[in-house]
């Protein structure tokens, strides 16, 4: 694609942006000239930018604005106050539930008299008729989904709300597309994709490694005892700059929060538990640096671009290597020196099985099948609400699973039945795809089980969970400092054994790295990661499964596809 110079002209004299990262110019091209983008970058690296620049450009070409889906209300406020400090007091705005009607009414008349280049929305706001009726005939130039990652299923922000955007663009003419996300790994990437109809899509997948975060476990046998080290830790590393404290239930987070307080620190708790206004007030105070430490579940940190997180600590270890990728990534983001550490008990890994445990439903499916069979055409998610008896957010759940299948489809009118099968046969192969989901997700509980008891390079094993090579040792990590620190074998020669500080030489391996497979058994997969004699491979049907590289090619277990 040529490079257009009023691309790097605008992003330099309007967004300050002289010097471009890696991608950020080949995304902004892709927009510019209708092309859909998928950006996975790490937070404060420039995915706005590519969307920001882009969009500013199109509405100078054609005066036609661009609608952002984002599912937090404070990351819109955010992009919206700088976008209209930067461009003028009209340039962005947003509808949202925190707005008065008042509010709402001046956005709209701004977006639709030409004045507003952005539209800012929650994606619940995109389920409304009237909502879609006004967008489209905004005639908008592009589409953008922040957090994409919220669109995946085997996401660890999955948003049912978002399931419905892909509908949603091709109700809107389908526009350009710019998905953005700060991690997704090749599964989750390939659902984001797929979920928002992406047409041969420019995927740019940058900045992964975070070098200046060191990378720590700490094993432990008792509860209690993690406990105390976790506090004991936290007090310490609070004296550096605030932090984060990841803990698995809200009880917990409560827990270390209050003890925290007790050891001196400004400390809260943070859960979906807690009232809204609560919950706002933390995040404003861990942002204006009114907090030393905020202990959260999950329900912290999306969008949270506080540049001087010194830490990240994890009381429990996270169901995935994606949220805690995502989570540790929340520190050091002024790129200064910053630390990552899991609090590790074997044990704790029963509880992250049960929270991961969503089963299909087979009774409901069929409720809800008899629902669209006796309609007879496309019916409205609220009529297939009232009529099922499920709550709305329960309907697109099953709707989700249903079109996993090829059972369902959702249009402009409406849910409709598209699958002659007969019903119990619609029931079982929805709940034999959630069964595979279920494989995957423990498979990738497992992966972050490996991270957690590797002996070799954390960075290494968490860079090659995303399908990234990293060759050698990263240095910044507990395995490779226990590596340095053991002493030379006297006779270095004698030695066979491989200590786990470097990564095998895959240059002349039989399946490289992301080389497509398939296995007899467990069908067509991606090679992820090389360490020793083991071959990590991402099965479709699977998830994550490790092979001995010996046994595959003694016994032919893996064939390449073109």
């Amino acid at each position: 694609m040529s490079e257009n110079p009023a691309l790097r002209a605008l992003a330099s004299s309007s967004f300050s942006l002289p010097q471009l990262r890696d991608g950020q110019l080949a995304g902004i091209s892709a927009l510019a000239s209708g092309r859909d983008v998928l950006a996975v970058m790490p937070t404060g690296y420039g995915k706005s930018a590519i969307y920001q620049v882009a969009a500013l450009y199109l509405k100078q070409q054609t005066g036609r604005p661009v609608v952002v889906v984002s599912p937090l209300i404070a990351l819109q406020e955010d992009q919206l106050d700088g976008l209209n400090e930067r461009h003028g007091p009209d340039t962005a705005a947003a509808i949202n539930s925190s707005r008065s009607d008042a509010e709402v009414d001046a956005a709209w008349q701004r977006a639709e008299d030409g004045r507003a280049a952005f539209l800012f929305l929650a994606p619940e706001q995109l389920a409304k008729e009237k909502t879609l009726e006004r967008i489209s005939a905004l005639d908008i130039a592009m589409f953008v989904v922040d957090e994409a990652h919220c669109v995946s299923s085997w996401g660890h922000d999955f948003r049912p709300d978002y399931l419905t955007l892909g509908a949603v663009r091709e109700r809107l003419g389908n526009p350009p597309v710019a998905a953005l996300t700060a991690t997704a790994s090749p599964p989750v990437r390939e659902e984001i994709v797929k979920r928002l109809g992406m047409r041969d899509p420019l995927v740019l997948v940058r900045g992964f490694d975070r070098p200046n975060i060191s990378l720590d476990v700490v094993r432990h046998h008792e509860e209690k005892e993690k406990f105390r080290a976790v506090l004991a830790q936290v007090t310490a590393l609070a004296a550096e700059g605030p932090g984060l404290v990841y803990a698995a239930t809200r009880k917990d987070t409560e827990k270390y929060a209050a003890k925290l307080v007790t050891n001196g620190l400004r400390a809260e708790a943070y859960h979906a538990g807690r009232a809204a206004a609560d919950r706002e007030r933390v995040h404003e105070q861990f942002l204006a640096d009114q907090l030393d430490v905020v202990v959260a579940t999950t329900a912290f940190g999306m969008g949270i671009d506080k540049p001087n997180v010194r830490f990240v600590v994890h009381a429990d270890i996270p169901e995935s290597l994606d949220a805690y990728y995502q989570e540790i990534g929340r520190s050091g983001r002024d790129g200064r020196p910053a630390s990552a550490i899991l609090h590790y008990r074997s044990e704790d890994l029963g509880l992250r099985k049960f929270f991961g445990t969503h089963s299909a439903d087979p009774d409901s499916l069929l409720v809800l099948l008899k629902v669209l069979r006796a309609a007879g055409a496309p019916a409205p998610k609220t009529a297939v609400a009232e009529l099922t008896g499920f709550p709305a957010r329960r309907v697109t759940a099953l709707v989700n699973q249903l079109e996993e299948v090829g059972a369902v489809r959702t249009g402009k009118r409406g849910i409709r039945l598209i699958s002659k099968a007969k019903l119990p046969a619609v029931v079982r192969a929805a709940v034999e795809r959630s069964e595979e989901r279920q494989r995957v997700d423990q498979s990738r509980l497992n992966m972050m089980r490996g991270y957690a008891e590797t002996d070799g390079c954390r960075r290494q094993y968490l860079l090659g969970y995303f399908g990234e090579d990293f060759p050698e040792p990263c240095g910044n990590c507990d395995a490779c400092a226990e590596s340095a620190a053991r002493p030379e074998p006297r006779h270095p020669e004698a030695v066979k054994e491989d200590d786990g500080g470097t990564a095998p030489d895959t240059a002349g391996q039989p399946f490289p790295l992301q080389t497509a497979v398939v296995h007899k058994e467990w069908g067509p997969g991606l090679v992820m990661r090389h360490e020793d004699d083991v071959i990590t491979v991402l099965f479709e049907r699977e998830g994550y499964k490790t092979l001995s590289r010996t046994a595959v090619l003694e016994h032919g277990l893996l064939k390449t596809t073109i």
